[in-house]
């Protein structure tokens, strides 16, 4: 099985154990472990539970050039939805999931490879815990 056709997962964890034991259990179903990102409101403190958990930042090759570039000019809150949005996180989601940032809460994402732009958005995204629009 590839990552291109794996369905992107994201899930919103509480500290850096739960970071480590999602990305363990992702790469163990097949995702490539620059794939299996972290995300949380505070660009250090994402830093740290990359290096710290073996997890990656969502860098340009995930994102694409355009939003890297416009992420420079963007409010944090902005940054992190285009961050999101890029990996196929729908717009309310995306919302959803930066107000669970603002809560500390970690994003785990497993991406299936596919980037994503302008309102574009992968529909098959499975998220944990649910969370319903």
């Amino acid at each position: 099985m590839t990552t291109q056709t794996m369905t992107t997962r994201v899930h919103t964890v509480n500290n850096m154990l739960e970071v480590q034991e999602q990305v363990h259990r992702f790469e163990r179903d097949g995702y490539a472990r620059e794939n299996v990102f972290v995300l949380t409101h505070d660009k250090g403190r994402t830093a740290r539970i990359a290096k710290n958990t073996d997890a990656e930042q969502i860098g340009v090759s995930a994102e694409g050039v355009g939003t890297a570039i416009a992420n420079i000019f963007r409010s944090t809150g902005d940054e992190l939805r285009a961050k999101m949005r890029s990996l196929g996180i729908s717009k309310q989601y995306a919302e959803h999931l930066e107000e669970q940032m603002d809560r500390d809460k970690i994003l785990v994402i497993a991406w299936g490879g596919k980037e994503y732009r302008d309102d574009e958005y992968d529909s098959a995204i499975y998220y944990y815990p649910e969370y319903r629009l």
